[in-house]
């Protein structure tokens, strides 16, 4: 019996003492992520994954909240691809991919849209310049179009000024009888941020829209602010 004891402890003991080292040899360096670490990692994004392409619209902001908090807790690098799939599938929403039952569309959720406009500004990367763009020319909500704008001038990337372009094309496509207030201000906005990123914003058609909101049927906060952005583009 006692020779039985003896060997179960002794196995007990080979057991615990590599996790006992495991553990030691992890406290050492606290920069590396652990196996485990990063199967919770990916279980969170399957189970976000998830909450997404359901139809419920409640749901997919709560996928969004979920990808805040990951992104709030450092758990998402810049740019990251499986983050950006999700973000890019719920920008998506009623747009790029439509859902219809008995003829109509069920999947037109503007406020998940923004949202995920708003995460893509966090994320960065050229993949989520990309996929503000196609919403740039694709949406038609102002709400949507404001986040994206306010975004792209966030990530502040303006190669060959494709962003100040695709801004500019939505601010002058805009109903001149009733344009959106909120959307010129964050166009706005964008351009500041574009220019301060990049040393100056010379792209003429940035600069037409710029002018068009200064001129054009806006409330007089918007106006104002349309000036000051001129004022300071010619100060690069």
């Amino acid at each position: 019996m006692k020779q039985i004891v003896s060997i179960a402890l002794i196995l007990i003991l080979g057991l615990t003492l590599p996790v006992f080292a495991q553990d030691s040899r992890s406290g050492a360096d606290n920069s590396e992520t652990t196996v485990e670490e990063l199967y919770l990692r990916n279980m969170e994004l399957r189970i976000i994954r998830e909450q997404a392409v359901t139809l419920d619209r409640d749901m997919k902001l709560l996928a969004l909240k979920n990808i805040q908090e990951m992104m709030d807790n450092g758990k998402v690098s810049d740019g990251d691809p499986e983050t950006h799939y999700v973000l890019d599938y719920l920008a998506n929403e009623g747009i790029g991919r439509m859902v219809r039952e008995s003829n109509r569309l069920v999947n037109n959720f503007p406020v998940v849209r923004k949202e995920a406009c708003a995460l893509l500004g966090q994320l960065g990367g050229d993949n989520s310049v990309q996929t503000l763009l196609l919403i740039m020319s694709n949406d038609d909500e102002p709400m949507v179009l404001s986040e994206a704008a306010y975004s792209l001038g966030l990530i502040g990337d303006n190669e060959d000024n494709r962003v100040s372009q695709a801004i500019a094309d939505a601010v002058l496509r805009q109903d001149t009888i009733n344009p959106s207030d909120n959307f010129a201000y964050a166009a706005l906005l964008s351009f500041q941020k574009l220019a301060a990123a990049n040393s100056g914003l010379r792209d003429p058609e940035a600069v037409r829209a710029v002018i068009a909101i200064a001129q054009g049927n806006y409330i007089r906060e918007v106006k104002i602010k349309a000036n000051d952005v001129l004022n300071e583009m010619r100060k690069y």
